[in-house]
Protein backbone atom coordinates (compact mmCIF):
# COMPACT_ATOMS: atom_id res chain seq x y z
CA UNK A 1 0.00 0.00 0.00
CA UNK A 2 1.33 3.35 -0.59
CA UNK A 3 1.17 5.73 1.30
CA UNK A 4 2.16 9.60 2.04
CA UNK A 5 1.01 12.91 3.75
CA UNK A 6 -1.94 15.08 1.74
CA UNK A 7 -0.51 18.06 0.37
CA UNK A 8 -3.10 20.79 0.46
CA UNK A 9 -2.69 23.39 -1.91
CA UNK A 10 -5.20 26.18 -1.35
CA UNK A 11 -8.16 26.66 0.80
CA UNK A 12 -11.10 28.55 0.13
CA UNK A 13 -13.19 30.31 2.37
CA UNK A 14 -14.76 30.16 5.10
CA UNK A 15 -17.85 32.01 3.32
CA UNK A 16 -20.32 34.58 4.73
CA UNK A 17 -23.23 32.70 5.95
CA UNK A 18 -21.58 29.41 5.29
CA UNK A 19 -21.04 27.66 9.13
CA UNK A 20 -20.32 24.13 7.73
CA UNK A 21 -19.46 22.30 4.85
CA UNK A 22 -20.87 19.05 3.45
CA UNK A 23 -20.97 17.38 0.33
CA UNK A 24 -18.54 18.53 -2.57
CA UNK A 25 -19.03 18.09 -6.28
CA UNK A 26 -17.43 19.78 -9.53
CA UNK A 27 -19.41 20.28 -12.88
CA UNK A 28 -16.27 20.82 -14.99
CA UNK A 29 -16.25 24.90 -13.79
CA UNK A 30 -17.76 25.32 -10.65
CA UNK A 31 -17.07 23.57 -7.33
CA UNK A 32 -20.43 23.08 -5.28
CA UNK A 33 -20.89 22.46 -1.95
CA UNK A 34 -23.80 21.85 0.46
CA UNK A 35 -24.18 23.91 3.35
CA UNK A 36 -27.32 22.66 5.13
CA UNK A 37 -29.93 24.76 3.83
CA UNK A 38 -28.33 25.58 0.09
CA UNK A 39 -26.25 24.39 -2.35
CA UNK A 40 -23.37 26.87 -3.41
CA UNK A 41 -21.34 27.27 -6.49
CA UNK A 42 -17.77 27.96 -6.11
CA UNK A 43 -15.12 29.74 -8.90
CA UNK A 44 -12.10 27.60 -7.96
CA UNK A 45 -10.00 29.71 -9.76
CA UNK A 46 -11.22 33.23 -7.75
CA UNK A 47 -12.25 31.47 -4.70
CA UNK A 48 -15.24 33.44 -5.07
CA UNK A 49 -18.63 32.10 -4.08
CA UNK A 50 -21.03 32.68 -7.34
CA UNK A 51 -24.16 31.67 -7.20
CA UNK A 52 -26.43 29.46 -4.28
CA UNK A 53 -29.59 27.12 -4.88
CA UNK A 54 -31.93 26.88 -1.91
CA UNK A 55 -32.33 23.26 -1.04
CA UNK A 56 -32.11 20.94 1.75
CA UNK A 57 -28.51 19.80 1.77
CA UNK A 58 -27.26 17.75 5.02
CA UNK A 59 -24.43 15.55 2.91
CA UNK A 60 -22.99 14.29 0.32
CA UNK A 61 -23.49 15.99 -3.46
CA UNK A 62 -22.41 15.07 -7.09
CA UNK A 63 -23.30 15.67 -10.46
CA UNK A 64 -23.85 13.35 -13.58
CA UNK A 65 -22.91 15.62 -16.42
CA UNK A 66 -26.39 17.50 -16.27
CA UNK A 67 -28.11 17.33 -12.92
CA UNK A 68 -26.97 17.61 -9.31
CA UNK A 69 -27.62 14.70 -6.73
CA UNK A 70 -28.10 15.93 -3.03
CA UNK A 71 -29.04 13.79 0.04
CA UNK A 72 -30.94 15.52 2.22
CA UNK A 73 -31.55 13.16 5.59
CA UNK A 74 -33.62 9.89 4.20
CA UNK A 75 -33.36 10.64 0.51
CA UNK A 76 -31.84 11.86 -2.67
CA UNK A 77 -32.79 14.59 -4.33
CA UNK A 78 -32.27 15.45 -8.31
CA UNK A 79 -32.02 19.03 -8.65
CA UNK A 80 -31.55 21.53 -12.37
CA UNK A 81 -28.80 23.41 -11.30
CA UNK A 82 -29.57 26.21 -13.55
CA UNK A 83 -33.73 26.97 -12.03
CA UNK A 84 -32.98 24.91 -8.38
CA UNK A 85 -36.20 22.82 -8.88
CA UNK A 86 -35.94 19.33 -7.03
CA UNK A 87 -37.21 17.15 -10.05
CA UNK A 88 -36.79 13.68 -8.17
CA UNK A 89 -36.01 12.11 -4.97
CA UNK A 90 -35.15 8.28 -4.25
CA UNK A 91 -34.87 7.10 -0.97
CA UNK A 92 -31.18 7.10 0.75
CA UNK A 93 -29.96 3.68 1.53
CA UNK A 94 -28.85 4.49 5.02
CA UNK A 95 -32.10 6.04 5.88
CA UNK A 96 -30.12 9.31 7.45
CA UNK A 97 -26.97 7.80 8.33
CA UNK A 98 -25.61 8.85 4.54
CA UNK A 99 -23.06 10.42 4.30
CA UNK A 100 -21.03 10.98 0.37
CA UNK A 101 -22.30 11.08 -2.58
CA UNK A 102 -20.80 10.41 -5.94
CA UNK A 103 -21.64 9.79 -9.75
CA UNK A 104 -20.02 7.28 -12.06
CA UNK A 105 -20.60 4.47 -14.41
CA UNK A 106 -24.11 5.53 -14.74
CA UNK A 107 -24.94 5.31 -10.63
CA UNK A 108 -25.15 6.62 -7.41
CA UNK A 109 -22.17 5.87 -4.89
CA UNK A 110 -23.29 6.64 -1.53
CA UNK A 111 -21.18 6.46 1.01
CA UNK A 112 -22.53 5.24 4.77
CA UNK A 113 -20.58 6.58 7.58
CA UNK A 114 -20.89 5.01 10.53
CA UNK A 115 -22.06 1.61 8.84
CA UNK A 116 -18.45 2.17 7.06
CA UNK A 117 -19.92 0.98 3.57
CA UNK A 118 -20.29 2.64 -0.17
CA UNK A 119 -23.38 1.35 -1.91
CA UNK A 120 -23.73 1.28 -5.54
CA UNK A 121 -27.37 2.70 -6.17
CA UNK A 122 -29.87 2.80 -9.16
CA UNK A 123 -30.41 6.15 -10.02
CA UNK A 124 -33.49 6.00 -10.85
CA UNK A 125 -35.25 3.97 -7.82
CA UNK A 126 -32.66 3.78 -5.14
CA UNK A 127 -32.02 -0.36 -5.42
CA UNK A 128 -28.49 -0.90 -3.91
CA UNK A 129 -26.53 -2.81 -6.91
CA UNK A 130 -23.52 -3.92 -4.27
CA UNK A 131 -21.52 -2.34 -1.03
CA UNK A 132 -18.38 -2.30 -0.59
CA UNK A 133 -17.02 -2.61 2.83
CA UNK A 134 -14.41 -0.26 4.76
CA UNK A 135 -12.78 -0.51 7.88
CA UNK A 136 -13.09 3.14 8.52
CA UNK A 137 -15.96 5.67 8.83
CA UNK A 138 -16.99 6.94 5.08
CA UNK A 139 -17.30 10.69 4.70
CA UNK A 140 -16.71 11.83 0.91
CA UNK A 141 -16.83 9.25 -2.22
CA UNK A 142 -15.51 10.18 -5.68
CA UNK A 143 -14.42 8.46 -8.77
CA UNK A 144 -11.50 9.39 -11.15
CA UNK A 145 -9.50 7.12 -13.89
CA UNK A 146 -11.67 4.33 -12.41
CA UNK A 147 -10.28 4.80 -8.90
CA UNK A 148 -12.48 4.76 -6.34
CA UNK A 149 -11.39 7.18 -3.28
CA UNK A 150 -13.44 7.92 -0.24
CA UNK A 151 -12.75 10.26 2.91
CA UNK A 152 -12.63 8.77 6.04
CA UNK A 153 -13.03 11.24 9.46
CA UNK A 154 -12.61 9.88 12.38
CA UNK A 155 -12.06 11.89 15.69
CA UNK A 156 -9.60 14.29 14.84
CA UNK A 157 -7.78 12.38 11.78
CA UNK A 158 -8.91 12.10 8.33
CA UNK A 159 -7.36 10.50 5.29
CA UNK A 160 -8.10 9.82 1.57
CA UNK A 161 -8.23 6.07 0.04
CA UNK A 162 -7.64 4.62 -2.96
CA UNK A 163 -9.78 1.21 -2.50
CA UNK A 164 -10.23 -1.78 -4.45
CA UNK A 165 -14.39 -1.49 -5.39
CA UNK A 166 -13.98 -5.30 -5.52
CA UNK A 167 -12.35 -6.26 -2.60
CA UNK A 168 -12.47 -2.44 -0.10
CA UNK A 169 -8.57 -3.43 -0.11
CA UNK A 170 -7.16 0.00 0.80
CA UNK A 171 -4.38 0.64 -1.91
CA UNK A 172 -2.79 3.98 -1.47
CA UNK A 173 -3.32 6.01 1.37
CA UNK A 174 -3.15 10.47 1.85
CA UNK A 175 -2.98 11.75 5.34
CA UNK A 176 -4.43 14.72 6.38
CA UNK A 177 -2.38 17.14 8.62
CA UNK A 178 -4.01 16.44 12.28
CA UNK A 179 -7.47 18.51 13.05
CA UNK A 180 -7.77 19.01 9.42
CA UNK A 181 -11.20 16.70 8.64
CA UNK A 182 -12.70 16.31 5.13
CA UNK A 183 -16.60 15.55 5.04
CA UNK A 184 -16.94 15.50 1.06
CA UNK A 185 -14.88 14.80 -1.59
CA UNK A 186 -14.75 15.26 -5.10
CA UNK A 187 -12.11 14.96 -7.92
CA UNK A 188 -11.26 17.77 -10.61
CA UNK A 189 -10.96 14.72 -13.38
CA UNK A 190 -6.95 15.41 -13.21
CA UNK A 191 -4.40 16.43 -10.46
CA UNK A 192 -6.82 17.72 -7.52
CA UNK A 193 -9.36 16.32 -5.19
CA UNK A 194 -11.71 19.02 -3.81
CA UNK A 195 -12.36 18.61 0.52
CA UNK A 196 -14.94 19.41 2.10
CA UNK A 197 -13.65 21.03 5.82
CA UNK A 198 -17.05 20.09 7.76
CA UNK A 199 -17.33 22.78 10.66
CA UNK A 200 -14.39 25.14 9.34
CA UNK A 201 -16.50 26.40 6.94
CA UNK A 202 -13.97 25.70 3.99
CA UNK A 203 -13.37 23.88 1.35
CA UNK A 204 -10.06 22.55 0.52
CA UNK A 205 -7.85 21.35 -2.46
CA UNK A 206 -5.47 18.54 -2.41
CA UNK A 207 -3.09 17.26 -4.60
CA UNK A 208 -3.69 13.56 -6.37
CA UNK A 209 -0.28 12.32 -6.49
CA UNK A 210 1.10 10.54 -9.21
CA UNK A 211 3.21 7.86 -7.44
CA UNK A 212 6.74 6.84 -9.18
CA UNK A 213 6.93 3.28 -9.52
Amino acid sequence: MKESPAEIVREYGPFPGVERVNGVTYDGASVWFASGGQLNALDPASGAMTRSIEVAAHAGTAFDGQHLFQIAEDRIQKIDPQTGQVLATIPAPGGGGDSGLAWAEGSLWVGQYRSRKIHQVDPGTGAILRTIESNRFVTGVTWVDGELWHATWEGDESELRHVDPGTGEVLERLEMPAGVNVSGLESDGGDRFFCGGGGTGKVRAVRRPKWQE
